[in-house]
Order: C-alpha cells, then structure tokens, then sequence
C-alpha cells in the first residue's frame, strides 16, 4: 500500500522533485501507520498481494482474452442468423471458499458477452446465457482455476 500511496501521490501531482518524493513519502507513512494502527491493516496481507501478482496479472489478460473470444462468438451468433438462438440458464455450485473469489467470479462471467450472472447465493452460482453452447463447462473454466490457485 505504502507504494502504491506514493506513487499515487507523485502522478497527482505532476512533477517529481526531491521535496515531493520526501513530503510523499512522509504522507504515504502516515497513511499507512494510521490504516494499520486504527483499520485492521497488515502489512502480511499486503505482502501476501504482491505474492499473488503474477496470478492476478494472468487473471486480467485471461479476462480479455475470454471477453474478445466471447465478442467474436456472440458476434458470430446474432449476425449470421440461421440457428436459432436458444437462451439458457446454467447453475453450478462454487468452488471457492470465499466470498471475494466468487464475486470475481461473477463479475468476469457477466463481463463476458452473451452471459450475465443471474445470482450467487447459498454457495450456487445462476448464469443465463445467450445460448446453450456459451454455457458448457462454465462451472470448471479457466477463470475457476486460476481464482481457485489465487484464493489459496
């Protein structure tokens, strides 16, 4: 946190001296004294975070990669009109142990073109897809794993 302050700090304000690095650096300290004296802040979460990076990072460019595909196949789907499009919902239960991970979950299935994420509740995830075939192995995708390998 305290470096992501600091350079928060130093993009805002346009230039980069001495006197902003050192007056940043004093404010981003203080910040960060204050998150982890009177906020339940800990600098061994944080540490976990940047451990986790790579895979967050992977995440990310995973997340365009599937919102691209699922844009050309929705594309593909309503303009070349012959098959009839046949609207679906998918349940399946989560896989994760916390809230946050399904969230993401959630969150990258609606991102993704031709399904939105309906509910996630009592551990049971509800997606409505555009049509049948964007719904399959939805429960056991490579967004799954990777959020499996980053909750862990």
């Amino acid at each position: 946190m305290f470096l992501l302050l600091l350079v928060v700090f130093i993009i805002f304000n346009g230039a980069f001296t001495l006197e902003i690095l050192f007056f940043g650096i004093g404010i981003s300290l203080a910040v960060c004294a204050f998150s982890c004296i009177f906020m339940g802040y800990s600098l061994k979460k944080e540490l976990k975070v940047y451990m986790k990076l790579p895979l967050i990072i992977a995440y990310v460019f995973m997340l365009i990669f599937e919102i691209i595909k699922a844009n050309i196949c929705t594309a593909v789907l309503v303009l070349k009109g012959g098959k009839k499009i046949e609207p679906t919902i998918v349940s399946f239960p989560s896989p994760f142990k916390s809230e946050l991970a399904g969230t993401m979950l959630a969150n990258s299935i609606t991102l993704t073109p031709g399904t939105i994420s309906v509910s996630f509740r009592n551990g049971m995830f509800t997606v409505h897809c555009l049509d049948g075939h964007l719904g399959e192995g939805i429960g056991s995708s490579g967004f799954v794993k990777l959020l499996k390998k980053i909750e862990e």
